[in-house]
């Protein structure tokens, strides 16, 4: 036994990777109930969900840190990769010093586009996430607590959300418009922790619009690893051993 699992270390089986690139929206992503967590679920033996969520950062500090984070090399095992900035950007000049301008931001968004195109993705692996909306109240009631006042506004952060759209349909990837989205629903505040960062509520909506882009970006993908159902428990040598891949109905 301990010949043939030596036999067979070097054969390492990797996993595809689904990369989530963000601020703290995207950094919370695996916390209890987090749409993150949820992906994994739905994709468990397909693929691995990645968070690579910073809190705090930009498009302006995350278009120089992506190359840390997905090169040519790794690109390969990348399928899918979502970027979710802007509730940073969008604070207000006077108020915040990583306020970065609208037209900066876009340009921001479309130097990351391109450079995950030149690291051999294509346009059908990426999906934007635009800012949430605010629920200025709760965020005002939030900053008062920490000493200062609301830096943020919702119809600025709109105003984000619509360029994201608009770089997104430039480069013809998709992009989930999480801004106007929760706006259509009723009490859409409830989806918003402290009037900024998801709630589980929130985070459960984004999960279900996220869900059948995550499904249909991976449909092509095998369960690794055999079912229980096909290993012959007096043989499994047979199947675990061949690395047989099932695709996924």
């Amino acid at each position: 036994m301990a010949a043939s699992l030596e036999e067979n270390s070097d054969e390492l089986q990797t996993w595809p990777k689904f990369v989530l690139f963000g601020d703290s929206i995207t950094q919370l992503a695996f916390c209890d109930g987090g749409w993150g967590a949820a992906l994994q679920n739905v994709l468990q033996r397909q693929c691995d969900v990645v968070c690579r969520g910073l809190s705090g950062y930009t498009t302006a500090w995350g278009k120089l840190v992506l190359p840390q984070i997905i090169n040519k090399h790794n690109a390969r095992d990348v399928v899918l990769v979502t970027i979710f900035f802007g509730a940073n950007d969008a604070s207000l000049k006077e108020m915040s010093p990583k306020h970065v301008p609208l037209d900066v931001y876009k340009t921001n968004l479309t130097d990351m586009l391109e450079y995950l195109q030149q690291s051999g993705l294509g346009s059908d692996q990426v999906i934007i996430i635009t800012p949430p909306a605010l629920d200025e109240l709760a965020w005002q009631k939030h900053c008062q607590e920490m000493g200062s006042s609301i830096n943020r506004l919702n119809d600025v952060t709109g105003q984000y959300a619509k360029a994201c759209c608009e770089v997104a349909a430039e480069r013809k990837v998709t992009c989930v418009d999480l801004w106007t989205a929760m706006q259509k629903e009723k009490d859409w505040q409830k989806f918003l922790e402290d009037g900024l960062h998801l709630s589980r509520e929130g985070s459960q909506f984004l999960a279900q619009l996220l869900t059948p882009l995550a499904q249909e970006g991976t449909n092509h993908l095998p369960i690794i690893f055999p079912l229980s159902e096909d290993v012959d428990p007096y043989k499994p040598e047979e199947a675990l051993l061949n690395r047989r891949q099932t695709k996924n109905d």
